[in-house]
């Protein structure tokens, strides 16, 4: 299997609140949902899933809502220092290119990195597949993913707002784009 055209699709999940942020939280990962994609085969070849137990923040009811994670649950998760190393070791975070929709989850990663200390677990290859489906069908606005997958006519599995789910989704869209040789060699 030629590893240059295995893509990592990843979404995560990280603490919100309905409204105004508490004092002294700050927005952290939760979970990290993440889908192998084998780009020649067109097909997605793994689902994977990292709960990340918050260090500074607690799960609002609202995120549970949102998300359905709650703080049981995600208590029984790694330390984010963790999660970014099994990122960077079973999912060759530093050498596969990865993709997300939209950009939020690059830039939660790279501050959550910063402020922690922590080793950020992937290489400089990212891919906005928002920007990528938005460009390839002419859009003049970007959608959210749910959106884009009723304008590509793909259901959408699973539970909308959970990382694992939607980076399976995500994977979908970017499969798509990539049979319609639309996607970033």
């Amino acid at each position: 299997m030629d590893h240059e055209r295995l893509l990592n699709i990843v979404d995560v999940e990280a603490t919100c609140w309905e409204g105004k942020r508490p004092p002294g939280a700050v927005s952290e990962i939760i979970e990290i949902g993440l889908t192998v994609v084998d780009l020649d085969a067109g097909e997605r070849i793994g689902r994977h899933r990292v709960l990340v137990k918050p260090a500074r923040s607690t799960v609002s009811s609202f995120c549970t809502e949102l998300t359905g994670l709650t703080q049981a649950e995600v208590d029984t998760g790694l330390d984010f220092a963790a999660a970014c190393r099994l990122l960077a070791v079973e999912h060759a975070g530093g050498a596969r290119p990865w993709a997300s929709w939209g950009d939020y989850d690059r830039n939660q990663f790279t501050h959550q990195c910063r402020v922690t200390g922590t080793e950020y677990p992937f290489g400089h290859r990212h891919t906005n597949a928002k920007a990528v489906f938005t460009e390839a069908n002419g859009l003049a606005r970007r959608p959210g993913m749910a959106r884009a997958l009723e304008i590509a006519g793909i259901p959408l599995e699973g539970r909308h707002h959970r990382g694992e789910d939607d980076a399976w989704n995500i994977a979908a869209l970017v499969l798509q784009l990539n049979e319609r040789g639309s996607w970033p060699a």
